[in-house]
């Protein structure tokens, strides 16, 4: 095992993200970044994700007995603390230096990483808001998400960007849901938001999105899993707000180390990666 972790490819060079790409993604509240790893690297790497998340994955139902949810995709989290090379990807250095310089900060933390693997047939992601789920009191926060295998069109799930919508902040309480997929869609119809997403994408491209940018995701009609992995990051000195929801509370718990809010977001779950 410790020769098969020795043989990962280093991921801490850094990745060059323009002035443009910054205020790219301040005006948009996303951007892609092309070939972030090339094929050796992702190639490597989805290797060791995809057999951890055959490890962890629990879900065994059917697509047809599943909910909306459950149907969108097989979510597996923080398998950063229980897989030595899933926790080489997730602290890449490569990855955390474009996530500081979107934010314009100094050092990022970790959020928690997630794996979403979204079956051949699997459901559609509902409109939503990341941030939502996060007590954490910034709005400097973002979600670096990665296929590992290529998706040559949209309908094999491809994010999708309400573009601009991260402005006004959190504008609803609810969560990935078909209730959370009515409300954002007449919120982005009334607001006329661009939407955005990529044609295609390679493996080892990826999208970034803040926290807040409304987003979903078409259901998978390929007949191969999409397999994706996410990390979530946010800035160094972040303190934690108080739980608006019991959402917010299960994640005050289970990300960031149940510490009082008002407290730094520094938790053992949360560490520095710059």
């Amino acid at each position: 095992m410790e020769t098969a972790l020795e043989s990962l490819p280093d991921l801490n060079d850094r990745y060059e993200i323009s002035d443009a790409q910054v205020r790219e993604f301040g005006q948009n509240g996303h951007i892609q970044t092309l070939n972030l790893l090339n094929e050796e690297k992702v190639t490597a790497y989805r290797r060791v994700i995809s057999e951890a998340v055959d490890r962890f994955n629990k879900e065994t139902r059917n697509l047809a007995e599943r909910d909306t949810y459950g149907r969108a995709f097989l979510q597996i989290m923080n398998l950063w603390r229980v897989d030595e090379g899933v926790k080489k990807f997730v602290l890449a250095k490569r990855f955390a230096h474009v996530a500081a310089a979107l934010l314009d900060v100094e050092n990022v933390r970790l959020y928690h990483d997630q794996a979403l693997f979204k079956e051949a047939g699997g459901g559609p992601t509902p409109w939503h808001q990341d941030q939502n789920y996060w007590p954490l009191a910034t709005r400097k926060t973002v979600t670096m998400w990665m296929p590992l295998v290529d998706i040559p069109n949209p309908e094999m799930g491809m994010l999708t960007f309400a573009s601009g919508s991260h402005r006004e902040g959190a504008v609803s309480d609810l969560v990935i849901s078909d209730e959370s997929e009515d409300a954002f869609e007449q919120y982005v119809r009334q607001h006329r938001f661009p939407l955005v997403r990529p044609a295609a994408l390679k493996a080892g491209d990826a999208t970034w999105h803040n926290g807040f940018t409304i987003h979903n995701a078409p259901g998978n009609h390929s007949d191969r899993m999409r397999e994706v992995m996410t990390i979530i990051y946010y800035a160094d000195g972040t303190r934690i707000a108080t739980p608006q929801h019991q959402f917010q509370e299960n994640d005050l718990k289970t990300w960031l180390g149940n510490k009082t809010p008002g407290s730094l977001a520094d938790s053992d779950l949360n560490p520095l990666l710059l």
